[in-house]
């Protein structure tokens, strides 16, 4: 089988989008299947990864976003579509690529679109507009995507929540999985811990884009209140974004350390395993991959509990994972405490992890697919030859 995934906001520096693309590949190619995936880029250009062939196209930078790209022309996207006549049509965007769902339809091609964010949440965020308007705008944009494709992939309870609100029936959860292999509590570095803790004894990290949605300026806040509680922390702050300037200028003056984005993930994995806990303050996630990847290190989290990320983290709500706090340092303090003095959450974190495989998220989709698990290599497509030709 031939799959094609068109995603907005993959980049040099995206996180979770990436991740899941690049793991989507790998996945279905073990299992003997095609993968090309369209994401945005400077220009037009093809290349072969081992993830899959990746094909990237002209696009716009967001304003405000930081350095989001999100693909210039459907059109052309299209005319590529027919040049690759895949068999199965993903697509990451909510918003601009609407059109991709109609020309599959118009094809038979079969297709899903995830959603990776709450529109609900951010309509309330980012719209200053009364909340039966805002209700009414989620709510037709919503239906407008499930009715555009076949099937509509949410990740947790809390992203479909607002599709079943409005009675969407193409709806399946699917959640993401984790790289149990490089997030591994034997990555913990006592060296690295000392390195990074400079002479404190607690050592907390914050790994996630520094964009106003996350609110990484909780994070920065609650290191100041556990400090003023006499608590020897010290936070460690990986990932970059629009509120980077804004951190750093938090930041002056306190034990904290932003660092920005590191791509090597060894490094990052070895991070987040020598911390004593990870912190998620996103009151919006839907998933939040770097809080799977910290209990996948052995490293608990703490949470917003307006997030999704409760989810895992209390699945088993007499032996935690973490916790989940109110959206203010206070409360996010007082979790972290309570972590600090539970030792065996550290072991209760790579269970977790460990019942998320990746391999569980690429048997679910292929079963969403339709696609048998056991499947065979299509001969690869020479796109360009068939832009050219066209």
């Amino acid at each position: 089988m031939k799959i094609v995934h068109i995603a907005n906001f993959y980049g040099p520096n995206s996180g979770g989008i990436k991740t899941t693309l690049h793991e989507l590949g790998k996945g279905y190619q073990k299992f003997g299947h095609e993968f090309t995936y369209i994401v945005p880029g400077t220009r037009l250009y093809f290349e072969e990864t081992i993830y899959g062939k990746k094909i990237t196209v002209p696009s716009y930078i967001l304003p405000g976003s930081g350095g989001y790209q999100v693909i210039k022309s459907s059109k052309a996207v299209i005319k590529m579509l027919t040049a690759l006549e895949p068999d199965r049509i993903e697509v990451s965007d909510r918003f601009n690529l609407n059109k991709i769902g109609k020309f599959a339809r118009a094809n038979k091609i079969p297709t899903v679109v995830f959603s990776h964010e709450t529109l609900q949440g951010l309509a309330k965020r980012f719209l200053p507009l009364p909340s039966f308007i805002r209700n009414l705008m989620v709510n037709w944009h919503n239906k407008r995507l499930a009715s555009n494709f076949d099937q509509v992939i949410t990740t947790t309870g809390f992203a479909a929540r607002e599709f079943k609100e409005i009675g969407i029936k193409n709806l399946v959860r699917v959640p993401l999985g984790v790289d149990l292999v490089n997030f591994n509590p034997t990555k913990r570095s006592e060296a690295m811990r000392e390195e990074l803790l400079k002479g404190s004894k607690h050592l907390l990290v914050h790994c996630g884009r520094l964009s106003p949605e996350k609110e990484p300026q909780r994070s920065v806040e609650t290191l100041i209140e556990l400090r003023s509680r006499g608590i020897d922390a010290r936070l460690v702050m990986i990932g970059t974004g629009p509120m980077w300037e804004k951190a750093r200028e938090l930041a002056k003056g306190h034990p904290i350390d932003t660092l920005g984005y590191i791509a090597d993930r060894n490094r990052v994995s070895t991070i987040l395993a020598s911390a004593d806990v990870s912190l998620a303050p996103g009151p919006l996630e839907t998933f939040c991959l770097a809080a799977l990847e910290s209990l996948s290190s052995g490293t608990p989290v703490v949470a917003s509990s307006s997030s999704a990320v409760g989810e895992f983290l209390l699945r088993d709500i007499a032996h935690p994972a973490g916790a989940v706090a109110g959206d203010d340092e206070i409360s996010f303090a007082n979790a972290i405490i309570e972590v600090l003095e539970t030792p065996a959450m550290r072991d209760k974190a790579r269970e977790i992890a460990e019942s998320m495989p990746w391999d569980s998220t690429i048997l679910h989709m292929l079963e969403v697919h339709g696609i048998p698990v056991v499947g065979h290599s299509a001969p690869i497509t020479s796109v360009k030859r068939h832009l050219k030709a066209s």
